[in-house]
């Protein structure tokens, strides 16, 4: 049996809060926040910006032959991680509702995921990191020592994005983000390649009716238990 490593994962559909509570508890733990769901991000933007078609493989492949992500700390507690993408910060233009669907059709991509799950794996490979996204606990990180599965109702996930979307000053439709919300958990999940799924050993937390401070504190009494 492989060794454990000192590894959280948070994986969760999407607009359920994985981002912040994986930053703020890698804050409290001292741990590096590693941000999955962005560096798939980064490369639906990288498509986007060169006109590739994210179901034509072949071309998406010849894009990663000279991928430069960057993942850096976010500026506040309130901000997501920054991203770099060939030298520029595109931390704002990876978080469109756009660029979001367009990650996870890149992410069925066996190209993208290898290239990407071997990047996380060694920016990983040390432990004491914060690993979030939608396989880090079942491919990315299976030896983790703490896994943890976010979920909450879509109805309630949609609000939330609305709500963060708004906080931009960005024009939004309720109805068009909470479709956009259930057709992603459904291309997720039904996807061949690391489809979206708990893995068997990890704890499911539903946050439908939880602050992020009550889900940050539950996952550090099951941490300091294990």
């Amino acid at each position: 049996m492989p060794d454990r490593l000192k590894v959280v994962t948070i994986d969760g559909p999407s607009g359920v809060g994985k981002s912040t509570i994986s930053r703020k508890l890698a804050a409290r733990m001292n741990f590096t926040y590693l941000d999955t769901g962005a560096m798939y991000r980064a490369v639906a933007l990288k498509c986007k910006q060169n006109g590739v078609d994210v179901s034509d493989e072949a071309a998406v492949a010849l894009l990663l032959e000279n991928l430069d992500i960057q993942l850096l700390p976010a500026l506040s507690e309130k901000e997501e991680v920054r991203v770099i993408l060939d030298g520029k910060d595109v931390s704002s233009l990876i978080r469109s509702p756009e660029v979001s669907m367009m990650a996870s059709a890149v992410s069925a991509l066996p190209s993208v995921r290898e290239c990407l799950t071997r990047m996380q794996q060694q920016l990983g490979a040390s432990g004491k990191v914060v690993a979030e996204g939608r396989d880090t606990g079942t491919i990315v990180f299976p030896e983790a020592i703490w896994k943890f599965y976010l979920d909450a109702a879509p109805e309630e996930r949609a609000r939330r994005r609305i709500n963060q979307l708004r906080s931009r000053g960005e024009v939004v439709h309720e109805e068009e983000i909470l479709a956009q919300i259930l057709k992603r958990d459904r291309d997720d999940s039904v996807r061949t390649i690391a489809p979206l799924k708990a893995a068997e050993d990890a704890e499911v937390v539903d946050s439908t009716r939880l602050r992020a401070d009550e889900v940050i504190e539950h996952m550090l009494g099951r941490i300091n238990r294990k």
